[in-house]
């Protein structure tokens, strides 16, 4: 990257580490069941609510206690599941029409990150109902308060019950977009563990490790305060101890409220301390591919860490120690690797592959632009990275 870009990155981003404290940063109130959802609704005088969530989550009737109370306390709603993996614009477009003709007060995203994100988007829409979604991405575009949100996540890694940020693909391009404002953090996040007990080992591995990353690169990043580093920190050592229990027994309720915490701390950092190229890349390759973006968080993490080098020793020694890998006295070079390391027998023992198929060679430019224009210089990286530098990290873990 050369020095005029390096410098703007740097400006830009002391700037906003500087803003912190006094950006207008919110915690949603927090509940541990959806039993509790309709009391909340009537204290708000709301009786008529949208659901968004995905097929699957609906065939597999995890809404259906929320349905039951939401109609015993005569409260109406619809529902809308055909969101994506990756949400579209045209999913918000089809969910914002719903939401309009059932006269809807608020919105409950109900599922994983997709469906969260995807009822973020709406609220975004109906707030500015004459901005397109796609007019949104960056930061602070909304900037008028959304109808109210709950967040019900079914999966624990995203942390979008917590963000500033939805991410959304256009149906047309498929590029992937973040859209950050903090009239997005949801005003209730329901962290219900018996809503997790049902899904697959493969999902619990990849959204857990989703939330590794997010906690990885709030903490290694240049914009860490005290509050973003100790939750950084407390996730990481959660994640450590109650992943793989998630993974192998589902009906292992301690560890999955364990992860749905890790995943709550973990989204609470990198919403003021933002992510990395980490993200960047997996943002691309969602949009293009599909590629499920807690997979690719965890075959590029370990990439990714090891491109930084040097400059993320220290911490990295502050990470391994939380996960009680090595000890004070070891050298932080060691540290490091023992961490990157950890990541990768993580990866291997949770069958995520250390390769990702269906990259292309001759699209990688372009998602390395796409990286580029997401990263920079909004994330405050250890180690800035132009195109040319990042596409090497493609290359890396594209499968042969």
């Amino acid at each position: 990257m050369n020095t005029f870009k390096k410098l703007y990155c740097r400006i830009f981003q002391k700037v906003f580490k500087i803003a912190i404290p006094i950006l207008p940063y919110s915690n949603p109130y927090i509940i541990d069941s959806t039993t509790k959802i309709p009391d909340i609704l009537i204290k708000k005088n709301i009786d008529i609510v949208l659901i968004i969530t995905d097929e699957a989550v609906h065939k597999l009737g995890l809404i259906d206690t929320l349905k039951k109370t939401l109609e015993n306390k005569k409260i109406k709603y619809s529902i809308y599941d055909k969101t994506q993996p990756n949400p579209t614009v045209n999913n918000v477009e089809e969910a914002l029409k719903m939401y309009i003709d059932n006269g809807a007060k608020a919105l409950i995203g109900f599922g994983g990150g997709s469906s969260i994100d995807c009822a973020k988007a709406v609220g975004a829409r109906v707030a500015r109902p004459k901005k397109s979604i796609s007019k949104m991405e960056g930061i602070i575009k909304i900037r008028r308060r959304i109808p109210y949100l709950i967040a019900v996540p079914t999966t624990a890694g995203t942390g979008s019950e917590v963000t500033v940020a939805t991410v959304i693909t256009d149906s047309e391009t498929n590029h992937k977009f973040p859209i950050n404002d903090f009239v997005l953090i949801p005003n209730v996040a329901v962290l219900d563990s018996e809503v997790t007990k049902t899904l697959p080992p493969h999902i619990t591995s990849t959204t857990g490790m989703d939330a590794l990353t997010h906690a990885v690169e709030a903490f290694i990043g240049r914009s860490t305060v005290k509050s973003t580093r100790e939750d950084a920190l407390n996730s990481v050592k959660l994640i450590a101890e109650n992943l793989e229990k998630a993974y192998s027994n589902g009906d292992d309720l301690e560890a999955r409220e364990n992860m749905l915490q890790a995943s709550f701390l973990a989204g609470r950092a990198f919403s003021k301390s933002y992510v990395g190229y980490c993200h960047a890349i997996a943002h691309s390759l969602g949009g293009k591919y599909k590629i499920p973006h807690g997979l690719a968080n965890a075959v590029i993490l370990p990439h990714i860490l090891e491109a930084y080098g040097e400059s993320v020793y220290p911490k990295l020694k502050k990470l391994a120690l939380a996960m009680d890998i090595c000890t004070n006295d070891t050298p932080e070079d060691k540290a490091a690797q023992m961490f990157i390391d950890k990541v990768r027998t993580m990866n291997s023992d949770m069958n995520i592959p250390s390769k990702l198929s269906g990259i292309k060679k001759e699209d990688i430019l372009q998602l390395a632009a796409y990286a580029d224009k997401e990263a920079n210089p909004l994330y405050p990286v250890p180690v800035l990275m132009d195109r040319f530098e990042l596409e090497k990290i493609y290359y890396e873990i594209m499968e042969e």
